[in-house]
């Protein structure tokens, strides 16, 4: 009788460990799924919110002539559809136009109109900044680097945004944008000597991925003790 209570609750414990360990493997498979599903369904409230007042502004034109296309557009389902396309497209020609020479002269205009409001400048200023620091610097120069944060013991992924000199030492300085995981939009900014800094090979996306996945997601190798050399010198 103990012999069959002993291999009844042996049983009993075995199934709950099962239990457990596939309760756990199901939540790590749906957190990735859902990380990714809420960043999509951020991105595509953004854009359709965007896009459907001119939906509704077409389709209050079309109603007079038509009023089943008029309905057809001002369905859900089609509406979210024609507002996301339409500020795809807007975002593409705007890219088209960046690259022209009238095109950059009229961003260069609307630039010189946002520095011009006191509060506005600010943001839109401090924002354009930060993401032309993001993007390949012409010398080479990489922007992906190691610092000593929140210890001396332990490093952190940053991204130098743009160097400073200390006004009573003549040091140079480093201004690092240190992002938090798995939201990069927030994040911390901390003033480092340069020599301090460990410059990575790694590109914007590999960091961002890394950040964003919590470190599951980046490159195999990473240069942790020492600088990696400069991309135009690493044929050297």
């Amino acid at each position: 009788m103990a012999e069959t209570i002993v291999k009844t609750e042996e049983k009993k414990g075995k199934g709950d460990s099962h239990f457990r360990r596939l309760l756990i493997t199901g939540l790590l498979t749906a957190i990735p799924i859902l990380i990714t599903w809420l960043v999509v369904r951020f991105i595509l409230n953004i854009l359709t919110g965007a896009g459907e007042p001119v939906i509704n502004a077409l389709a209050r034109v079309i109603a007079p002539y038509s009023q089943t296309l008029a309905d057809i557009l001002i369905n859900p389902v089609i509406e979210a559809i024609l507002a996301i396309i339409l500020i795809v497209l807007v975002f593409y020609f705007l890219g088209l136009l960046a690259t022209r020479v009238v095109g950059r002269k009229m961003l260069e205009m609307f630039d010189s109109l946002m520095e011009r409001i006191p509060l506005i400048k600010t943001v839109y200023g401090g924002v354009k900044t930060l993401i032309q620091s993001f993007q390949a610097r012409p010398d080479g120069a990489q922007t992906v680097v190691l610092i000593d944060f929140p210890s001396p013991e332990m490093k952190t992924l940053g991204f130098l945004t743009r160097t400073l000199e200390d006004s009573d030492t003549g040091e140079q300085l480093a201004a690092v944008y240190v992002p938090t995981t798995p939201n990069p939009t927030s994040g911390y900014l901390e003033i480092v000597p340069q020599d301090k800094l460990t410059y990575t090979n790694w590109t914007v996306d590999e960091a961002m991925s890394f950040i964003v996945s919590g470190g599951a997601v980046a490159p195999m190798k990473m240069n942790y003790a020492k600088s990696a050399k400069p991309k135009n010198d690493a044929r050297g």
